[in-house]
């Protein structure tokens, strides 16, 4: 079976160093419940979120890392930067393919560096709302799976985690339904197999406007580990009400 998996991304918040600790920390105050728990603060911030977590059970993820182990990549963070603060780094999520312009090319360099230095990486896939319109979800994420791991060896993606996002539900207040994230789960799981990997074994997290008050319909999908949070992850209590419900 999967671990069980929440990770809260934070994107660009909260808004200092020190209000992020105090929200670590909240974090892990709600204590054990058998769900593995992650954070992904902002890269100014962790750093001592990481210190304020240690020999807590709540692990700490960047938010994205760049392929090359070092070089002329101004604002860029590498993998070897990461591996004494971090688990694990999300790696292509759908903000940073729009913002920095990352294709499946540049998503497969950053997912075989982080496997390379050891972390953990959650990749992120999923479809837009004009190929969700066209009904191509499930061919879309299959696509990405495919081009996403061409770069890896496989030997070395025995931690490997996938965040279903569709992109037209991220941000919107429109969550996907639990048919349609199943749905999408069994597309991942197949594209996985293709790809030489056991995909019943690869957890596969829901994330797009995922809330306290809708992760009932994620958490009861087949298919679907944990959650990719985001703006709800925010709140301490809220983000730990979406833990608890993939107890």
């Amino acid at each position: 079976m999967p671990e069980k998996l929440v990770v809260g991304n934070w994107k660009m918040n909260p808004p200092s160093v020190a209000d992020a600790v105090a929200l670590g920390r909240d974090v892990a105050a709600h204590g054990q419940t058998g769900v593995a728990v992650g954070v992904a603060p902002p890269a100014i911030a962790l750093a001592a979120v990481a210190d304020a977590l240690r020999g807590t059970a709540v692990a700490v993820y960047a938010q994205d890392l760049h392929w090359a182990e070092r070089g002329a990549f101004t604002a860029q963070i590498a993998a070897a930067m990461l591996v004494d603060l971090a688990a694990g780094s999300i790696v292509g999520h759908s903000e940073v393919r729009r913002d920095q312009c990352d294709d499946d090319a540049r998503v497969a360099k950053k997912l075989a560096r982080a496997v390379e230095a050891g972390l953990r990486p959650i990749l992120c896939v999923g479809e837009s709302a004009a190929q969700h319109a066209a009904g191509e979800a499930t061919a879309v994420v299959a696509r990405q799976i495919a081009a996403d791991l061409a770069e890896a060896r496989h030997a070395s993606l025995d931690r490997l985690v996938i965040a279903y996002e569709p992109v037209w539900a991220i941000g919107t207040g429109t969550p996907a339904t639990g048919e349609h994230a199943s749905a999408a789960a069994r597309a991942i799981r197949a594209a996985l197999k293709r790809a030489g990997l056991d995909g019943e074994r690869v957890p596969i997290l829901y994330g797009g406007s995922v809330s306290a008050r809708s992760v009932g319909e994620f958490a009861n999908a087949d298919g679907i580990d944990g959650a990719l949070v985001g703006g709800a992850s925010l709140d301490a209590d809220e983000f730990g009400a979406i833990v608890r419900a993939f107890a």
